[in-house]
Order: C-alpha cells, then structure tokens, then sequence
C-alpha cells in the first residue's frame, strides 16, 4: 500500500506536519467491545493499549476514538468520542479521533447492516457499542492497576486518564498501565455508568468538538489536501442530457493545451487529465464530443410537475387504509382540498464531489470523504476485478453531504475507479467535480406532488384523511430496494401523520423519470412534513381555531409530539402581540426518531418572507452533546429554509439550467434568522439530530404566510 499520510500537501496559510506510522499497535486482533480479545504487549511504554475496534491508548495516555461514521460538519466524532469516553473515564484533552477504514464486520451500522453514515443514525446505533467499548477498557486497567498496586479492584475508582487507589493515596495514569493491560481479556459485558455519574454526556462542557482546533486552524483534512506523487487531477466532461451516451470525440485541441497528460472515455463520459486542475479543467473546455441522445430524457421540470399532478389525482399503491375515508369525507360538514408541488432539489453542499484513487499491486486505495463504506468498496472492487478487502479506504473529513456522498451506486467513487483503471494504474487520479458538475450533474431529491382531501364535522374537528402522493423513489435500483416495491421513504411522516385516525386512506405512485435522484436531507420527510403540517392548518383556518389549540386537541395521545409543541409555544410567547406585519407559524414533525416543533416569526419584505425569529424544541431522547444539538437544529432550519424560499432545480427538455450558486439560490448569511434551540428533557435513548430539525422549518414559514394573507402555500419554493 503507498504511504498515507507523507504525501499530503501544505497550504500557504499553514504547515501541515504529521507523522507517518505513529508507534507499533499492541492488538493482534480487533473486535467490536463485548468480544472479549487479548492483545499483545509491546515496547513497554511506548506500546499502544487497543481493547477492541473503537479505541486505543498508547503511554503517554492519549486516547484515539475510532470513528465508524463519516464527519460531515454533523459533529458525530464528537458525539462519537464522548460515549467512549463518558465510560473510559478519559481525559477530554488526551481525546482525538480517527475515521475508521471499511471492515463491515468490525465497523457496521447497526441499524443498516453494513458500514455506513446516514439517517441520523450515527450516536443512536452506537450509544451501547461505544459505551460499552470504553468501559471494557476502563475494567481492563482498572485490573491492571489493582495488581499494580496489590489490592482488590473493588477499592479503586478513576478519574479523568487516572485509576485511583484512596487509601494509600496511590494514583496511576491511564498511559502507565497500557503495556500490562495489553495482556489482559477485556470484558464482553463491563458494567455502565448510571447516568447520573455522567462526566461527559448531556453537558454543557463535558466534551468541546473534537474537530473544532483543526477546522479553525486549516489544519483538517479533506480530499482537496491529498497530494501522493505523481498524482494526476481528473475532470470528466459528463452528457448534457441524462441517459446520453458518448458516440465520438477528438481530444486534439484538449491534449494541446499545457499541463494535460491524457484524455480517456469513462462509462459516464470523457476524463481529462492534468498536472493541476486548472490544466485538466482547460482540457475539458477544449474537447469535442458527439452525444448519443437517442434514449436521453428530454423532459423538464415543468413536463413532471405535469405528469406528477395528473398521477395525484388517481389511486395509487395503498398504504395506509382505516375506515371508510371517502364515505365519511363525503358526508363531512366541511371539506379542504390541497395540491402541494415540490420540485427538484441539490445537495448544495460546501464540498464538491471528489475522490483519490491509486492502483499498486496489492490493490487499490482510495482518499476521500467516505459516507457508504460497504456499497463504495464493493462497487470500487467490482471495477477493478478485485475482492473488497482489496479496496482500502482512508476516510476523511468531508465538507458536507446532506444525502449526495451515500450514493447507492457509488457513482462519482466508480467514476474516480473507472479512470486510474482507464490509464492502468500508471498515476494515483484525484478526480474532481465543479461546482456546475456538483448541481447538474445529479443527482437530486426528487420531484413530488401530493393530493390532500379532509373532511371537518360541525364541531370543527377532522372526521377524515385522503392523501394521494407521487414521486420518484430513491431506493428502486439501489441495493436498498425494498423488494415488495414499496420505498417507505416516499410516504414516510404522511402514512403516518397522528392527527386524523378511523378515515385515513393513503397511497402513492412511484413513476419511472430519467433523472438521477437520492435520499436529500430528512429523505421524504422534506416534502411529507411540508404537506402535512400546512393541509393541517388549513384544516385549522377552515375551523376557525387557533393552529396550536387545533393541534393540541388532535394530540391528547401523543404525548411527545405534544411536548415538543407545547414548549416550543412557551418559549415563543404564542398568542402574544407581535409588531405590526408579523405573523407567527407553527410546525410540528418526528423522523429519525426524534420530535422537533418549530415557532416562526414571519414578515413581508415587498413580495418576500423575511424570517426573524425560530424556535425550536426538541425531543431527541437523552442528549448526549447539547451544544451539537443545537448546532445541528440551527443547520438544519437554515438549509431547509433556503430550500423553501429558494431550492428549484429546473430542467429544459431534459438540460439542467440550473447550474450555479447564481441558479440554485441558498440561505444568505443576512438571511439567517435568530434561533433558540430548546430540548425536552428525556431517559430514553438518543435518537438522530443530524435532519430532523430540517422538515418543519419549510411549514412553518408557509403556515406564518396563512396566518399573515390567508392564502394558503402550495407551491415551492416561496421566491421565483
């Protein structure tokens, strides 16, 4: 394998200066915690003490996490570190963490079965894992010690980084013991901290973010700093239309201009490249290609919109079905009927797409911001001919995702395979995408339309629910297609609103559409929030109630959805008076487990919203780092609220115009409103923070607009 970390390059605003090895490792072999292992000692002091796959302390008592889960700007190394530590009893300033490689039998999501970042998942598939990796480290010195010392475990405590005798005054550091401990089984069961012993978990405090130094200082690493020798940076010129193929080019004009080396086709294109990407951007500037368009998607935005509409108004696949919600809509006292649209969206994040990749002779290794390890790996080996466990992947930090890097096709990871293998391996490649590339070239959070009918009784209270949705889904053709068809992900928070029971009938359509899409931020959460909570308060304004009173008499039996609503209308002085041209919105929503209310604050500035205020409560169970939850709501509400105000991907007979941050308008920093974060105490266990504070902002502001005009928003994104 070639050597990791020497060929990393230096920025001129600060030295990077890392070492290549870092000491001998103690452990023979690594298990998850609850394996109990015996390690090997080494080197007396200078040996490292690894109990199991997420830890490892060498003498001078420093502590490295290993991280499963890609850090994304989420904080979940963070959260990551203070499990295994809350346990350990570490010293916070000894902790650092690293990502993991890809080993699914050491590293996999517990939920998903395969290692990988993504639903929110990070800190609620690993509270017990990680918990229980630091405490079987703990029992393993703390036995180290005990024979140290001559005495009986039972009489020893710990400290941060110290395991401590109080009789005899006897103290011993972590990094002191790791040479005996090494020789010792770790545990499969170590006994838990009761929660109330916490050092670390739930405060304010306990565990500052472990990436915070290195993000401020320049010194994080990202795919962009990786410089191996020899490397050669790689753009690929990609069809102007989806499901267009190469049928010619000439590389003539493109291999004369100054810095480019070569010009290969690849499956989605032709690669050009360079010494440097401005040589291999030229390049590709330079190419002449001829398409084969013949079974290209030609369509727009505005044909699927179409199509999506007439779909939502016919029956679909059923999956929720109680009663007779036709019969009793059609006797109702009053009826509502909405048509909600919801167009393409981008990821838009910070970091464009990007990969390094080199062929040796044992293998390939890649560089890169890593989100599906086990998928990448595959796909990557499956390019290559090789077996997986030959595709080793140093994750890194990557500047965002939001969805975009957990492809189930792995596809700008294989296009970044497809060419070193195209050039056969004769340089390491680092492919990268502009940003035009990052916004046009897919893929996208689906097109949706959803179809609302609701039925009132005289009292004002909602007797029936008909919801027809449809979209495509962002699992068929994946390997995480369901197999009955059904991609729950396309419904999910609608076939399961808690407000309407007894007469509820919904159903979708999942049209076949040649444009690439995949799960964005919160999946279907994004739209099925957005048509829920607004049809919710029309169903409100046509009662005549109060939108937080007509909730609260829907949720008697849900009492965390009423707990989130309930604080954040506390918090927000609901009912009280508001200047003059302000209206407040409310917005209640659970996914990935968690409960999150939103209150805004809402104005007009001509024909725009101008959004003052949001708070924001949530019920996220036990907060394992509170200022990560707040950090991850206040993201959350500002790019879900740039989507609402501004997120359109438009599509001209099949060309995606929208090419830029000049097209694809984002949240402005001007733009940002004032937000309060607030967390309904809980004991149970953690649940995702990562996108659930993304899904209420969007009808919240629009339920704010209701209130402020009395017109009803049916349409995103708010600003044309």
């Amino acid at each position: 394998m070639a050597k990791t970390e020497s060929g990393w390059s230096r920025r001129d605003f600060v030295r990077v200066s890392v070492a290549v090895g870092g000491g001998l490792l103690v452990a023979v072999g690594c298990a998850p915690a609850g394996k109990g292992t015996e390690a090997a000692a080494a080197g007396g002091g200078n040996g490292k003490f690894e109990p199991n796959a997420f830890l490892r302390i060498d003498g001078n008592g420093n502590v490295t996490v290993i991280a499963k889960h890609l850090e994304m700007g989420e904080g979940s190394y963070t959260g990551l570190a203070t499990l295994v530590a809350e346990e350990l009893d570490a010293d916070w300033a000894k902790v650092r963490v690293e990502g993991a490689g890809a080993d699914a039998k050491k590293y996999a999501n517990l939920l998903f079965g395969m290692q990988g970042t993504g639903g929110s998942s990070a800190i609620a598939n690993s509270w017990e894992q990680h918990r229980k990796a630091g405490a079987a480290a703990r029992a393993v010195l703390m036995t180290a010690a005990a024979k140290q010392f001559g005495v009986a475990e039972s009489e020893l405590t710990t400290e941060p980084g110290v395991v401590v005798h109080a009789k005899s005054n006897r103290r011993a550091e972590y990094g002191t013991l790791v040479a005996a401990a090494a020789k010792l089984p770790a545990p499969e069961n170590p006994q838990l901290k009761d929660p109330k012993d916490f050092r670390y978990i739930g405060k304010e405090k306990g565990a500052p973010r472990t990436d915070a130094k290195e993000k401020s200082t320049g010194t994080a690493r990202y795919t962009q700093d990786v410089k191996l020798p020899g490397m050669l940076t790689a753009v690929v010129a990609h069809p102007p239309l989806f499901g267009a193929t190469v049928k010619s080019f000439d590389a003539t004009k493109a291999k004369a201009v100054p810095g480019v080396k070569d010009v290969v086709q690849v499956p989605n294109g032709v690669a050009v490249l360079g010494e440097h990407f401005w040589a291999a951007k030229k390049g590709r500037d330079a190419l002449t290609i001829e398409w084969d368009t013949s079974k290209a998607n030609t369509k727009g935005s505005a044909d699927v919109a179409a199509d999506l509409r007439a779909l939502a108004t016919k029956a679909g696949v059923e999956v929720r079905k109680e009663g007779d919600a036709d019969k009793t809509l059609a006797g109702a006292a009053k009826t509502v009927e909405a048509m909600y649209e919801f167009p393409y969206l981008s990821h838009a994040s910070m970091e464009p797409l990007n990969c390094v990749v080199q062929l040796n002779k044992d293998g390939a290794e890649l560089w890169y911001g890593c989100q599906f390890q086990t998928f990448d790996q595959m796909a990557v080996a499956a390019v290559f001919g090789m077996k997986p466990e030959q595709v080793k992947i140093n994750m890194l930090y990557a500047g965002g995702s939001f969805g975009r890097r957990a492809n189930g096709q792995s596809d700008y990871v294989v296009e970044a395979a497809a060419i070193a293998k195209a050039i056969q391996g004769k340089a390491p490649v680092k492919l990268v995408w502009t940003r035009e590339d990052d916004t046009a070239a897919g893929y996208f959070r689906p097109a949706f339309m959803h179809h609302i009918k609701g039925g009132l009784d005289k009292n004002g209270a909602p007797v029936a629910w008909v919801h027809r949705i449809a979209g495509q889904s962002v699992m068929m053709g994946t390997p995480m297609a369901p197999k009955d068809g059904k991609d729950a992900s396309s419904f999910e928070g609608a076939a399961d609103q808690p407000y309407v029971g007894g007469n509820v009938y919904v159903d979708f359509h999942t049209p076949a559409i040649g444009i690439p899409v995949q799960w964005w931020r919160s999946v279907g959460n994004t739209h099925t929030a957005f048509a829920v909570e607004m049809f919710v308060d029309e169903l409100a304004h046509a009662a005549g109630k109060d939108p937080v009173e007509f909730r609260r008499g829907l949720l008697g039996k849900q009492p965390r959805w009423l707990g989130v609503l309930n604080l954040a209308a506390e918090k927000s002085g609901w009912g009280s008076k508001l200047p003059a041209g302000r209206a407040r919105g409310v917005a209640v929503h659970k996914s990935f487990g968690s409960y999150v209310a939103e209150v805004v604050e809402v104005s007009l500035e001509g024909a725009k919203p101008r959004v003052h205020r949001v708070v924001c409560a949530v019920d996220c169970g036990i907060v394992v780092n509170p200022d990560v939850v707040r950090a991850q709501m206040e993201g959350g509400i500002a790019y879900g609220l740039g989507a609402a105000l501004y997120g359109k991907i438009d599509i001209e007979k099949g060309k995606v115009v929208s090419t830029n941050f000049d097209k694809y308008r984002v949240l402005r920093h001007r733009e940002m409103p004032v937000v309060e974060v607030y967390t309904v105490p809980s004991t149970e266990k953690p649940t995702g923070v990562g996108e659930p504070g993304t899904p209420p902002i969007g009808p919240a502001v629009a339920n704010a607009l209701l209130a402020l005009t009395g017109k009803p928003v049916r349409k995103l994104p708010l600003v044309s």
